[in-house]
């Protein structure tokens, strides 16, 4: 990956994080800790979205939509173990 293609996986994360951390109450975990919940979420719906037959198409929006909603998962997921 060159630094262009990194630049924007990581620009796709920071705007999946803070997306998910928008809607999901509670609030965010920063700067940092939007760009990893943002990429950690990217893997997510890049695991779980082709098992279950969802696309949300090429391009950067679909790519922004597919990892904000891994983010919204990852978010719920550690707001429930942190309650229990």
């Amino acid at each position: 990956m060159g630094g262009e293609g990194l630049l924007v996986f990581l620009l796709v994360g920071l705007i999946a994080g803070w997306l998910a951390s928008m809607l999901v109450r509670g609030g965010g975990f920063g700067l940092v800790g939007d760009l990893v919940v943002g990429v950690i979420g990217a893997f997510i719906a890049g695991f779980l979205f082709p098992r279950l037959g969802i696309s949300l198409g090429a391009g950067i929006i679909g790519q922004i939509i597919a990892a904000a909603i891994g983010a919204i998962i990852l978010l719920v997921i550690i707001r429930a173990v942190k309650r229990a």
